[in-house]
């Protein structure tokens, strides 16, 4: 049953990076190239907004899973949603292809990211030796797509065109569906149990909550009061306020003992230090996507290489260095650093890669292998934060708001994630030392204040590491 788990995460990463490896170009290509003409620093905002959603979604997922269908209903729709999704930006030409396509994908998405892993978890007792095991070889399919989508799109995309390169997304998220539904009734019972069953008396007054924002988001739409030009600051602002709210609901519980509070209120650092390492992260699909494209020297022996392919090179450092990580925090054991400093060396070393850009910065064209340098800062930043993330935040999770805290981590990942397209339509081609120096310079400064703070935030951890 892990295969057709290990299967339906690969082939939706594949479809899913490959996607985003080309979306942008779609997006501000003339349509001479096959594009759809969008301003290119309007294009980037977008594709932040996207997966900033994209994380949204995935509190929706959750939701649906936990209150009305279980994990494995809801992992199935969402990959049929996220296959129909590729499938209308492959064969619906324009902006409505556009639309139906992002909605479709950023809802599966988020619907399928959150599932996934729930399902994965049921396949072992908490003690069975082999579960370390079953999620590293997950984990490695998540790396697998990530790595090949891209490659895959990158090529159609430059030798037929941009609906092929989404084509073979659908075709890969088919293969994947295909695959999961064969298995399905293997999964073990719980798969399909609903942890918190939304009673029936309750069902009318969620359903009107949720008509009630599904029409104001409407609203908003048709009166223009949300566009294209402000959806990025709009869904940043949807992030934060939702984070909020949530902060709130959980300070104010009367179901929360001082000492969970106390790690509550140390969480606060660590969320906004983790939506200001993803607002630079998650530059990869906007700000590095623009530069593969335009400064980077892919030229090998007359041969040009598709620049959707440098999304493939953070995969395979993730391959490479995941289980040395690994390795050495286990060699470490207590005398590894704690949540927080892993937390500021991980905004650090995303800071000084965006610094790295400073003597490329000019007219000439920057090498391969330098900005392959580059994004190994990356990885070895994302090694430092992203996995800690989840793990400290279900730490430090009151008894009765584990899932909500896991939102919290969500949303910062989101408000990151749509900061980092509209960071990225700040960057100016023709002057990039303000935009290295500013984005560069502004993460290094919250690490090192973050580093500072982290005696402090430990002590608010209540014993938490």
């Amino acid at each position: 049953m892990l295969a057709s788990l290990f299967s339906v995460e690969m082939w939706e990463r594949f479809s899913f990076y490959g996607m985003q490896g080309i979306l942008l170009y779609y997006m501000y290509f003339s349509a001479e190239k096959g594009g759809l003409g969008i301003d290119q620093g309007l294009a980037a905002g977008l594709v932040g907004a996207y997966g900033g959603g994209v994380y949204l979604s995935t509190i929706l997922g959750a939701w649906l899973a936990d209150r009305l269908f279980g994990s494995e209903r809801v992992l199935f729709g969402s990959a049929i949603m996220i296959m129909a999704g590729h499938i209308g930006l492959a064969l619906v030409p324009g902006v409505p292809g556009l639309i139906t396509g992002l909605v479709l994908v950023g809802v599966g998405s988020g619907g399928l990211k959150a599932n996934a892993t729930a399902l994965v978890g049921t396949l072992y007792g908490e003690k069975d030796e082999r579960r370390d095991a079953g999620f590293s070889i997950f984990y490695m399919g998540i790396n697998a797509g990530a790595l090949i989508g891209p490659l895959v799109t990158g090529w159609l995309q430059e030798s037929q065109g941009f609906h092929w390169g989404f084509g073979a997304a659908a075709v890969g998220m088919a293969v994947g569906l295909t695959v999961y539904a064969r298995g399905r009734s293997k999964l073990p019972a719980q798969s399909q149990r609903v942890a918190h069953p939304l009673p029936d008396a309750e069902r009318k007054k969620y359903g009107l909550i949720f008509g009630v924002i599904a029409a104001a988001i409407a609203v908003l739409l048709i009166t223009g009061a949300v566009n294209a030009e402000n959806l990025a600051t709009s869904m940043a602002y949807a992030a934060i306020g939702a984070s909020v709210i949530y902060f709130a609901l959980i300070f104010s519980s009367k179901k929360v003992t001082a000492t969970e509070r106390g790690r509550v209120a140390a969480f606060i650092p660590l969320y906004i230090a983790s939506a200001a390492f993803w607002a630079l992260f998650q530059q990869q699909f906007t700000f590095i996507a623009v530069y593969s494209e335009e400064k980077l020297d892919r030229n090998f022996f007359g041969w040009e290489m598709p620049a959707a392919w440098v999304q493939s090179i953070n995969p395979v450092f993730i391959i490479i260095f995941a289980g040395v990580m690994a390795a050495l925090w286990t060699r470490l054991g207590r005398k590894q650093p704690g949540s927080a400093l892993k937390f500021s060396i991980g905004l650090f070393v995303m800071g000084l890669a965006f610094l790295a850009f400073i003597p490329l910065a000019g007219d000439g064209k920057t090498p391969l292998l330098a900005l392959a340098g580059i994004l190994l800062l990356f990885t070895l930043a994302e090694l430092f934060l992203s996995p800690i993330g989840l793990s400290v935040t279900t730490k430090l999770a009151p008894k009765a708001f584990h899932t909500q805290m896991v939102a919290l981590f969500f949303l910062s990942v989101s408000l990151g994630t749509t900061l980092a397209g509209i960071l990225s339509g700040l960057y100016n081609p023709d002057d990039e030392l303000p935009y290295f120096i500013g984005v560069g310079g502004t993460a290094i400064l919250l690490a090192v204040g973050m580093a500072a703070a982290s005696p402090a935030i430990k002590k608010l951890m209540g014993g938490v590491r």
